[in-house]
């Protein structure tokens, strides 16, 4: 049998919840009031046939008194509290924390994935348990789960804000969600849920866990240096994700609020300010009890559910292990739709349509995505080796109506990831070499990170020895030559390919482990943690010049960064730099094949008189689909201003015009930015790097049949 509250807090708030004090009962068990008090401060407790007139005065049974895991139902009903408008007649068109990222369930994965590893207990060594559960409802499963969330309440909100849709774009987002709802008849659950986790503990309005996700904005309790969020940003991912702002909460606590830890449930809504009736409200709302300390008992608060209304809610937890299990109320993802679109018209094209699209084609292509975007950024937290045991583990499932549509899939990192999962089990295993001589090796190497004194002091607190591992790459590890590092959660942070390399290399790999990722001997890892987290940006993918950065150290503190990324490049290009042969050898197969051609030059005015970028290196490869993979190096004239300039990359031929090839991507890496496929050059700098690759549906051959051509041109490049 579950173990229930103290008596005396549980008897105090059923009475709060029935509208009855001390006194008040004390006269309807014909006892005095100092007997009472006695109960509620825990002196004493009552006597075993007492407890059934007090179940009586309450009117519960007798078993809710005795075992005292649920409140009773003399309290007030369940409902939501909707926020009121400002007295001073502002308006919000939203929570503008969510705009901070895309409705994108890769984007939702980074976010959900990065909080439970910070929320990870780590007492018991075991790894924090993340399930994504993709879940369709349809017919009478929906509309049973429309009652349960009350949306005969919820309806002439709705009906506010879709009228008001023209004008705000949560209120277009949202109207969507809701005729999408009602013209296909069905509604995407998506359910996040972890184990082995803090919960969502503290008071429902003080300073805790519980309060800065459920009632805050912009309010991050993450002390730990190596925490991966930082923000308070990271939860808004949730609403954002919800076409209907909506997402349910049922935490299961490591640490007991009110005698209690399993089934707290809340509920919050994310809508623009609105209009209904005679009564106008801010924004959010809240599904819970009305708190009886609240003015009018209007304000709700977080009530401890019992199993059949969890499981109405579709908010059931596998066990009784410590985390929280967010619910997203019609999950959307506009990336998953725009490619689920693309494979309609391949499909098409091909002739390939023989397959009737049973429905689930939506929910199949968010299931891919989810994995990919788990197997991408959080292979290393799922890697174990020596004595490190994994992080993280990770799975995704979906299902209709509660059958399954795609089974649950676990995320294993050495299919997903092999040379990366390889590299950094041989770091753990201490099976690393200094130099790459055989296939299958780990070469490590150190690099320095000069860490800042804080405050804009001149000097160096010390020297962080980060760690960088390389290996060769195989067909499964995506795009090649490329370093992902990451910092002491093991949550891949930045990915960049290595600039500059010399033709011919063999495919590799490599990792670049930072602040206590790099081992706990690393000198200085806490403060590299520190300042590392503080050069990350809220979506926490790359290191660079930040607000954070500036205040607390200075202005040109980035440079450090910049230094570590040469450094670490330089040693990259040392590890794998084939030994020179004569000019029939090696690489002059795959020299044959590239071109750089001559900077080409227009009759722009702009770029007229000017010195001209030239191109300076060039590295490519042809990828698992077909398409060449390109990275090139710009070398940049000593000029006040410098013109755009437009990559052209062609197919060369015996004669006639050269073949135009479309970029299927083109990316700045060092030096420069990417606009509307033209690169913008970074004031003062000597050289820049942009990588990119074709798209194959331009190749007019086969690649392997052909040689490449690329040109650099002033100006638009038409």
């Amino acid at each position: 049998m579950e173990t229930g509250e103290d008596f005396g807090p549980w008897l105090a708030r059923q009475l709060k919840l029935a509208g009855k004090n001390q006194a008040e009962l004390a006269d309807e068990l014909k006892l005095t009031r100092a007997a009472v008090s006695a109960w509620i401060t825990g002196r004493s407790v009552p006597r075993p046939t007492m407890m059934t007139e007090i179940a009586r005065a309450l009117g519960t049974d007798i078993g809710t008194v005795h075992t005292r895991t649920t409140d009773t139902q003399a309290g007030l009903p369940v409902t939501w509290y909707h926020r009121p408008g400002y007295q001073d007649g502002g308006r919000d068109g939203g929570n503008a924390a969510a705009f901070a990222f895309d409705a994108d369930v890769q984007v939702l994965a980074r976010e959900t994935c990065q909080n439970s590893l910070d929320e990870r207990l780590t007492d018991n060594g075991r790894p924090v348990r993340v399930r994504y559960t993709i879940h369709e409802i349809t017919g009478e499963t929906l509309d049973a789960f429309r009652q349960a969330i009350l949306w005969d309440e919820l309806q002439p909100h709705y009906e506010a804000v879709s009228e008001a849709a023209a004008h705000q774009k949560v209120g277009r987002v949202v109207h969507a969600g809701v005729r999408d709802m009602f013209e296909k008849g069905r509604l995407v659950l998506l359910r996040v849920d972890d184990y082995n986790a803090s919960g969502l503990v503290g008071d429902d309005y003080g300073n805790g866990k519980f309060a800065a996700v459920v009632r805050r904005q912009l309010e991050s309790l993450k002390s730990d240096r190596g925490a991966g969020g930082s923000f308070g940003l990271g939860k808004a991912t949730l609403w954002a994700t919800s076409a209907l702002g909506m997402v349910l909460i049922n935490s299961t606590l490591s640490v007991p609020h009110e005698g209690r830890t399993e089934r707290r449930v809340i509920g919050r809504l994310e809508l623009p300010w609105r209009s209904v009736g005679d009564g106008t409200y801010a924004g959010p709302a809240w599904l819970g009890r009305p708190d009886p300390d609240s003015p009018g008992a209007q304000v709700t608060r977080s009530w401890w559910a019992d199993e059949d209304i969890v499981e109405r809610l579709h908010l059931t937890r596998d066990s009784d292990e410590p985390g929280t299990s967010f619910l997203i109320v019609g999950a959307h993802d506009v990336a998953s739709l725009d490619e689920s679109n693309a494979d309609r018209v391949v499909d098409d094209e091909n002739g390939r349509d023989g397959q009737e699209d049973d429905g689930t084609r939506d929910i199949r292509s968010m299931h891919r995505r989810l994995v990919e975007a788990l197997e991408r950024d959080f292979w290393a937290a799922m890697t174990a080796g020596g004595s490190r045991l994994p992080l993280l583990e990770t799975s995704v499932r979906t299902l209709r109506n509660g059958q399954v549509v795609v089974e649950e899939q676990q995320i294993d990192p050495t299919e997903a990831q092999p040379a990366r999962t390889r590299a950094l089990r041989a770091f753990y295993e201490g099976t690393t070499v200094d130099r790459l001589t055989e296939p299958g090796q780990v070469a490590l190497r150190t690099v320095p990170l000069r860490l800042p004194l804080a405050g804009g002091r001149r000097g160096t607190l010390g020297t962080h020895q980060a760690v960088l591992l390389v290996t060769d790459a195989g067909d499964k590890d995506g795009v090649p030559k490329q370093v992902h590092s990451l910092r002491g959660n093991r949550m891949t942070i930045k990915r960049s390919t290595v600039a500059g390399l010399p033709l011919g290399v063999n495919s590799f790999q490599a990792v670049l482990l930072t602040g206590t990722a790099a081992g706990e001997a690393a000198p200085f890892a806490e403060e590299a943690e520190e300042f590392l987290r503080a050069a990350e940006p809220p979506e926490h993918d790359r290191w660079g010049q930040t607000e954070e950065l500036t205040l607390r150290w200075s202005h040109t503190a980035h440079h450090r960064i910049a230094r570590l990324t040469t450094e670490v490049n330089a040693a990259v290009k040392e590890l794998v730099a084939r030994p020179k042969r004569s000019g029939d050898e090696g690489g002059a197969k795959l020299r044959k094949a590239l071109t750089v051609s001559p900077t080409k030059k227009t009759t722009s005015r702009r770029a007229a008189g000017l010195g001209l970028p030239e191109l300076d290196g060039l590295d490519a490869s042809i990828g698992p689909a077909g398409e060449w993979r390109i990275t090139a190096e710009v070398k940049l004239p000593r000029v006040d201003e410098l013109p755009v300039m437009t990559p052209v990359v062609l197919l060369d031929v015996r004669s006639g015009a050269r073949p135009r090839l479309d970029w299927a991507e083109l990316v700045a890496e060092e030096g420069c930015e990417v606009e509307d496929g033209v690169l913008r050059f970074t004031p003062g700098a000597r050289r820049a790097v942009f990588g990119g690759a074709t798209d194959v549906t331009s190749h007019p051959v086969r690649t392997a049949l052909t040689r490449l051509v690329l040109e650099l041109r002033a100006g638009k490049g038409e």
